[in-house]
């Protein structure tokens, strides 16, 4: 049965009244015993805990961790950022991790298997020594000075520290730091056209390994602009075989009056692979002449010093599409204007009437050509029972393009006997 020692103390207390002058000893020493249980637990639990060890291990090896000063064959228990780990990872009360991933990295704790009292803990990094680091310097605000910058190629998943050293013959000059990238500094030029060479040393090193590396330049091999910016492709109007192009001197370029700098641009129409290029002594405009009428395009600008140095990298490319003319709008009939039919008014004068001639009809037996008379026909015969074969009376349409009209008329000429009119 379990007693809890922390609360024991305070329910240790003594019934004077009643008990035998006996029993009084033997209560004050179980009371001792409690206290003294009580400390022991209350130190282990509250005592400050030892900081963990760490330890740096090479990916894909084999560890073997010890649980602190514990026996070989003692009882424990090992837990990685608080879950327990398989006993059969366990050699006697050692840990033992094969094939290091960087899955393994973590906070081990060992305890007591039965108290669960904390023996060791180990704080575990998986990592790599570092190789040889990748170095390179470089001038983009000559005459002012250079900077030089330097990456692992590999990672190595663990921290790094790195020392940088610049020479300019036997004097050791200074590397300032660069605020915003931590593998970068910068360097002034203390004298200008020197014929003394360089030199720029790196080394790095991290709890698994050390290397370096070094290299040796003249002061005009490392001049490099960076690339022309705000480069603008505009069409020429009426010109459909021309764009003009503008772009600006790199702001980084601090006197572009002492140390000018000469251009060169490329363009190419996006349906084409093949670039067309175009280099500039001075200047920061140029205007294709050979463009393809109605093709967009893209343009790219470098620059480099007139004198030294290399080529600068390609600029944020431009697009644009020389002028086309806007299409005309043609028409291939005549536009014959609509009529406008009104409505007659009741108030208007009743149709008027006309007596056919028989002149006007010719001498055919019907009509030579359709008629287009379109509302049915109102006839009057003059003596309807007497001459309804000799005289044919007609109204002026009202609406010209009624079918049934026509229809009606044409069945009444065919029916007339104009032998007898």
């Amino acid at each position: 049965m379990g007693v809890d020692l922390e609360n024991s103390w305070g329910r240790c207390s003594l019934p004077w009244n009643g008990w035998p002058e006996m029993a009084a000893p033997v209560l004050w020493a179980c009371c001792a015993v409690l206290a003294a249980a009580t400390a022991v637990v209350y130190a282990q639990r509250h005592s400050p805990q030892e900081a963990p060890h760490v330890q740096y291990e090479r990916l894909g090896s084999d560890v073997t961790l010890p649980c602190g000063t514990a026996n070989w064959d003692a009882a424990v228990t090992w837990r990685v950022n608080g879950t327990d780990l398989a006993p059969d990872l366990l050699n006697g009360s050692q840990l033992v991790l094969r094939g290091l991933e960087l899955g393994h990295s973590g906070l081990y704790a060992c305890f007591h298997r039965d108290s669960w009292h904390l023996r060791h803990q180990v704080l575990l990094h998986v990592g790599l020594p570092p190789r040889e680091p990748v170095l390179s310097c470089r001038s983009n605000t000559y005459p002012k000075g250079f900077y030089c910058s330097w990456h692992l190629p590999t990672p190595t998943y663990i921290p790094n520290t790195f020392n940088v050293t610049v020479l300019h013959g036997s004097k050791i000059m200074v590397c300032e730091k660069d605020p915003a990238l931590k593998n970068r500094c910068h360097i002034r030029y203390m004298h200008l056209f020197s014929t003394i060479k360089y030199k720029v040393s790196i080394s790095v090193s991290n709890a698994l390994g050390h290397n370096a590396t070094a290299i040796t330049f003249d002061e005009f091999t490392i001049v490099k602009p960076d690339p022309p910016e705000n480069v603008v492709a505009r069409p020429v109007p009426s010109n459909p075989r021309r764009l003009e192009v503008t772009w600006q001197t790199p702001s980084t370029w601090p006197d572009p009056d002492s140390f000018p700098l000469k251009f060169f641009l490329r363009y190419r129409p996006l349906i084409l692979d093949q670039w067309q290029h175009v280099e500039l002594s001075d200047g920061t405009a140029h205007t294709i002449t050979d463009a393809y009428a109605g093709k967009e395009y893209i343009i790219q600008v470098a620059a480099k010093d007139n004198e030294i140095g290399t080529w600068s990298d390609w600029s944020v490319a431009a697009h644009a599409t020389p002028w086309t003319e806007e299409p005309r709008h043609l028409t291939t009939e005549a536009q014959v204007p609509e009529t406008t039919t009104s409505t007659t008014s009741s108030l208007a004068p009743p149709p008027t009437t006309k007596i056919c001639d028989p002149g006007e009809l010719g001498s055919s037996g019907g009509p030579s050509a359709p008629f287009s008379i379109s509302v049915p026909v109102t006839l009057a015969l003059a003596a309807a029972a007497a001459t309804a074969s000799s005289l044919l009376i007609w109204t002026t349409p009202l609406f010209p393009n009624a079918r049934a009209g026509n229809l009606s008329l044409i069945h009444l000429l065919t029916t007339v006997d104009w032998s007898r009119i």
